[in-house]
């Protein structure tokens, strides 16, 4: 009897001690993982790339370590690789192409996390960029998964981080020249604050001409307020100058003489209200959060970058610039952590 439990003992602990073990080192493997891309830029496809390479490993591993027959060993690594080509193959319409387009959008770098993107209905920001799908979060401050073979696939438009043109159209009456129309809508552009401003004529329509007012913004995090802005100040100075803002609908078959111009009452107090910025906080905030956190691995893997260069200098200052580089590339990862913190 004693010797029959002794055996089954010895047999179970045949078949766990393997699997344990597996499990053990995949674990810390996974843990490894986690901790070595934590410190890169951009980790998030590659990350995910080698957590599934690890659970591959993982799969054989346990196959290849059970005390099973040769014969049986072999079974089941045929079967495996059965399944997990089948797999793919059901899937290559889905995960694979979108882990494909997810490895070219890589590439290609057209844009990171942070930046402001407009794909087909889609405006937003980046908020991460994952094997499968690019996180977006879009102007109602909901969160967008855009898969990556839909943006592989759509012409993606690109804000430029250096500064981008943002403009404003509006119909005018024929009755106003078209040289009192440009100099407003150039103060207009002026108040907003935006810099080498221009006015374009866009169509001569049946009953009014189209304008449009463009100018640069360099500070593109104020995109959306910048925009509203530009529109209020055109409607302000328009009014202010006595100039009616017309539409097709408003020909003569408004009730009302036809010396009476559809412009609000003038306010005598300014506005002293200023909303710029207050938008894109509320909007992008999750976005402004996966910026802030790559531009400090960023910093980091320049900081290293500068170590190295001075460890190679053997100047009695290097010592110090090390030592400071290094309480800094400390406090970033302590950042860093916050902000996770704060986004998980």
């Amino acid at each position: 009897m004693q010797d029959s439990s002794l055996t089954s003992l010895l047999s179970l602990i045949t078949w766990v001690a393997p699997v344990a073990t597996t499990l053990v080192i995949t674990s810390v493997v996974y843990w490894l993982i986690g901790k070595s891309f934590a410190e890169q830029p951009n980790n998030r496809l590659y990350r995910q790339l080698a957590y599934v390479a690890l659970m591959v490993i993982f799969m054989i591993t346990i196959v290849l370590v059970l005390p099973l027959e040769i014969e049986t060993r072999g079974q089941l690594l045929s079967l495996f690789g059965l399944v997990l080509t089948a797999v793919i193959a059901l899937s290559s319409t889905t995960f694979v192409s979108n882990a494909m387009a997810g490895l070219a959008l890589k590439a290609m770098g057209s844009f990171r996390t942070g930046d402001f993107i407009s794909v087909a209905d889609h405006f937003g920001r980046v908020t991460a960029k994952g094997l499968l799908h690019t996180e977006l979060q879009s102007e109602d401050r909901d969160i967008v998964n855009l898969p990556n073979l839909f943006l592989l696939t759509n012409p993606v438009q690109v804000v430029d981080h250096t500064g981008t043109l943002i403009s404003a159209e509006l119909s005018i009456g024929y009755d106003v020249h078209r040289r009192r129309v440009r100099d407003l809508l150039l103060a207009a552009a002026e108040h907003a604050q935006l810099t080498d401003p221009f006015v374009q004529i866009i169509k001569i329509g049946n009953y009014a001409v189209e304008y449009k007012i463009t100018g640069f913004l360099a500070d593109v995090s104020n995109i959306v307020s910048k925009r509203s802005e530009l529109k209020a100040a055109v409607l302000d100075l328009l009014h202010r100058g006595g100039i009616e803002i017309m539409t097709p609908s408003v020909m003569n078959q408004r009730p009302m003489p036809m010396d009476v111009a559809v412009i609000p009452k003038r306010q005598l107090v300014p506005d002293a209200r200023v909303d710029t910025g207050k938008a894109e906080k509320l909007m992008f905030d999750k976005a402004e959060l996966a910026t802030r956190i790559e531009r400090f691995r960023d910093q980091i893997l320049t900081l290293r970058t500068e170590i190295d260069d001075l460890e190679d200098n053997e100047a009695e200052t290097s010592a110090l610039e090390i030592t400071w580089r290094k309480h800094q590339i400390q406090s970033l990862h302590d950042f860093i952590q916050r902000y996770e913190s704060l986004d998980a």
